[in-house]
């Protein structure tokens, strides 16, 4: 008996030692493993579309203007934030799908509707070269189809609140999906501007309006039968007076001022720099290909971004982590400035090379400065009405967005900055760098506790009242929450 409790110890002692030997390696594997067993756990969730069309609408639409349009940098910048107007107006299109059933159904009809103004605007564009104005017309209306149809922010917002420690890890999964589908937009958009011209892209753009107006059609949504409208005007205004009294609430308002001041001044002179890269004089005369596979680099940098965030930086403390990414946002421009005065070819540096750099570096420290914001947002929304609260604070920095494209495009005309005069681009770009540092000075608007906290009000959290009628059961990131609650 004792000699078998003897080997029984010894082989106990021999497990344990055996396991004290896999710790590290287990160690190993889970270091490696964490990201993508991560990933699969949010990728079963999310549609990875996020950023594919866009890509597409972006290359196609840069070319569309500079070389059918012909229309100077800083006038492209101007129109470029004309075409996004729809984002800003992001929170009526929510209380209107929430609020107002058309034919007894809430979302259908607004999803067809989506589906029509892409499909029929960008079928005019691919058939005909209309007049500038028009163009501008039709291209507002696809962006207003996209952000109709887009319903993902009641989503991030609720289950933000809900489960405070998930915030960060949905706002990676945005981005990541943005830019894992940017990637590939990217990537085959310079192929086919190339190949088809912008106006044939703008005809492969109907294809997913279509998938929209298809999804509107084949949508199985119960029917809400007499409904009374008369109460419609009462909700907009009860939304309405919930959404200001958050927005008086120090807590709420002073974070909202850093971020949109963070966003604003943050000049865009992007198109001066691709008609820069297009030019066969002043500029290195990138081909359609070059650039999309550029801009493709681009979203490797923002997903490397989103993914250095997700497993080093999410919990860090706000005002610390807005601090060190503000000021390496405002360095990494330095980048444009060094391929612009061609001090890389001093260096032996090919443009190419150098731009690829450039590209992948400014991308990742871009959505390293942009998350810390997008989570602190969807940490504002008061229970009842996070998805609306939510896309009043998107519309916020869309509007931020708005004005620093044309405050990019304001300095590329002062500065005479032309389609074939890159002269004063240099100091444009410097401009645009000190200002993006400006923003540190209203830092301390940020709060600087534990970022997985709650940081709204107890009776804010506990009110119930609002205009969010989107049923819970039919959002998504079910298999993320359940995940967290188990831990």
């Amino acid at each position: 008996m004792e000699e078998t409790a003897n080997l029984v110890a010894s082989e106990e002692e021999v497990a344990e030692a055996a396991a004290d030997k896999n710790v590290p390696r287990s160690r190993v594997r889970s270091c490696f493993l964490a990201p993508v067993q991560w990933l699969r756990m949010l990728a079963v969730e999310m549609h990875w579309s996020f950023g594919f069309g866009g890509a597409l609408s972006d290359v196609a639409t840069k070319y569309y203007m500079k070389d059918l349009q012909k229309v100077q940098p800083s006038e492209s910048q101007v129109y470029t934030g004309i075409i996004k107007l729809p984002w800003i107006v992001k929170p009526i299109w929510g209380l209107l799908t929430d609020v107002l059933p058309v034919a007894g159904y809430r979302r259908r009809p607004y999803l067809i509707l989506a589906g029509f103004l892409g499909v029929f605007s960008m079928l005019v564009l691919s058939f005909y070269k209309v007049h500038l104005v028009l163009a501008l017309v039709l291209l507002t209306a696809g962006t207003a189809g996209v952000a109709i149809a887009d319903v993902i922010d009641a989503c991030v917002a609720q289950n933000s609140i809900s489960h405070p420690s998930l915030a960060a890890d949905m706002q990676s999964l945005c981005a990541l999906s943005e830019s894992t589908g940017g990637l590939v937009g990217f990537v085959i958009s310079g192929i086919f501007v190339h190949r088809m011209g912008p106006m044939g892209v703008f005809a492969l753009l109907t294809i997913p309006a279509g998938l929209v107006l298809l999804l509107g059609s084949i949508l199985d949504e119960p029917h809400t039968s007499n409904f009374d409208y008369r109460q419609v005007s009462q909700k907009f205004l009860d939304a309405g007076k919930a959404m200001w009294t958050t927005l008086k609430i120090p807590a709420v308002w002073r974070p909202c001022i850093y971020m949109y001041s963070s966003i604003a001044l943050s000049w865009n002179i992007r198109d001066g720099m691709f008609y820069w890269y297009t030019d066969a004089d002043g500029g290195p005369s990138f081909s359609e290909e070059t650039v999309g596979y550029l801009l493709s680099i681009g979203s490797v940098g923002s997903f490397l971004g989103a993914i250095l965030f997700q497993h080093g930086l999410k919990d860090r403390p706000f005002r610390d982590l807005l601090l060190w990414t503000q000021l390496l946002f405002g360095l990494s421009g330095m980048l444009d400035l060094v391929l612009v005065l061609r001090l890389n070819l001093k260096l032996g540096v090919p443009d190419y090379f150098f731009a690829v750099t450039d590209e992948g570096v400014s991308r990742m420290i871009g959505t390293l400065q942009r998350m810390p914001l997008y989570v602190l947002s969807s940490k504002l929304c008061p229970s009842g009405i996070e998805g609306t609260f939510f896309a009043l604070l998107m519309s916020i920095d869309n509007m931020g967005v708005l004005l620093a494209s044309w405050g990019g495009g304001l300095l590329l005309h002062t500065l005479g900055v032309t389609r074939t005069q890159f002269g004063n681009l240099w100091l444009a770009i410097l401009i645009r760098n000190i200002l993006r540092i400006s923003p540190l000075c209203l830092l301390f608007l940020v709060p600087g506790g534990d970022p997985n906290a709650s940081l709204l009000p107890e009776e804010l959290l506990a009110s119930k009242e609002g205009t969010e009628t989107a049923e819970p059961q039919h959002i998504k990131l079910v298999s993320l929450v359940n995940s967290a609650e188990s831990r």
